[in-house]
């Protein structure tokens, strides 16, 4: 019996267009032993936080089985890399442009982009770097609150080569306690090159 590499998509999840590449990235999965544990929730609105993020490899994983799964999983860039030629390529598989210069800081075009949409799921790396830090970046629990979004947390672990499904979080008021809570839940996890506290 082989093991699923990728859970089934479930039906509020936004999707993507392509059966290729979607078929294409689950090759490539399967070739390099990479799987996703767990079950997404069935949720038309979602912020899916993964960590540990200690290297570039991290978002290949990612992006194989984001797109594998054929769920349109936006990632936020900043808008002058998507006006280039790589727009292209990365506007279809989910990439979705920040403007920093914008009167809304990034929390708040989060929220409203959030608000105008009816199926959207978000990722984001809560470290906000590969390097090792003492602080996570508190936006995700601030655009989860404001815009009543639950938070996926996805623990990346390199020995076993998963990505390990969380249980869900629903934001409060008090985003200090709700980070202690969320970090405690990455610390069994090891990334490539640390792990997550």
């Amino acid at each position: 019996m082989t093991r699923s590499i990728l859970p089934p998509a479930p039906a509020q999840a936004p999707k993507l267009k392509s059966r290729f590449w979607p078929w294409l990235a689950r090759g490539a999965l399967r070739l390099s032993g990479w799987r996703l544990i767990g079950h997404f929730p069935d949720v038309p609105k979602l912020i899916l936080i993964g960590a540990p993020h200690s290297s570039y490899w991290d978002g290949v994983w990612g992006l194989l089985m984001k797109i594998g799964l054929g769920v349109n999983i936006s990632i936020m860039i900043k808008r002058e890399v998507l006006d280039g030629p790589l727009g292209i390529i990365l506007r279809p598989i989910g990439m979705i442009p920040i403007n920093r210069s914008a009167a809304l800081n990034v929390v708040d075009q989060m929220v409203e982009r959030f608000n105008e949409h009816e199926q959207m799921w978000l990722g984001i790396t809560p470290e906000g770097t590969r390097k090792k830090v003492t602080h996570w970046k508190s936006g995700f629990l601030r655009i989860a609150h404001s815009a009543n979004v639950p938070i996926q947390p996805l623990f990346i672990d390199y020995p076993s080569k998963t990505f390990t499904l969380g249980p869900l979080v629903h934001a409060s008021a008090d985003h200090d306690a709700d980070m202690v809570t969320i970090r405690a839940m990455f610390s069994p996890y090891r990334g490539k090159h640390r792990n997550a506290n």
